[in-house]
């Protein structure tokens, strides 16, 4: 590599690291999960949640949110753990957070199929997606 290839390849990088630390300079990207009161499953909830984490993409700094902000989806998932419902019932009030928040929760599914001792046909949950310092 020539030396003026390398110096670009470096101040392309460093652009890079610069940019990721500059869309959360004041915080960082947290998920919680709140699930309806009846479903007492911590291993279930726990499988929830990492796979929605798992789907997670930060969106563009210009669609981040000021720290505090948060954007929550409600899901309802049915018995066999599909994706029964879901919609943006709180906005961070930045569309591209709200629509990777939601778009993490669909990717997510199908969810695993609810515990079998569980006596409803679905499960409501709240997945809270926010920036927190």
């Amino acid at each position: 590599m020539r030396r003026h290839e390398f110096i670009a390849a470096a101040l392309a990088a460093a652009a890079v690291l610069l940019l990721g630390a500059a869309v959360f300079a004041a915080g960082r990207p947290s998920l919680e999960c709140y699930f309806q009161t009846t479903l007492h499953d911590p291993v279930y909830q726990k499988k929830t949640y990492e796979k929605v984490a798992a789907k997670w993409k930060t969106p563009a700094a210009a669609d981040v949110p000021a720290v505090g902000k948060k954007t929550v989806v409600q899901a309802v998932i049915a018995k066999d753990g599909a994706l029964a419902t879901t919609e943006v019932s709180m906005s961070s009030g930045k569309k591209g957070w709200d629509a990777a928040a939601l778009k993490a929760v669909k990717a997510a599914a199908p969810f695993d199929p609810l515990p079998a001792g569980f006596a409803y046909p679905s499960v409501q949950v709240h997945f809270h997606v926010s920036v927190v310092p």
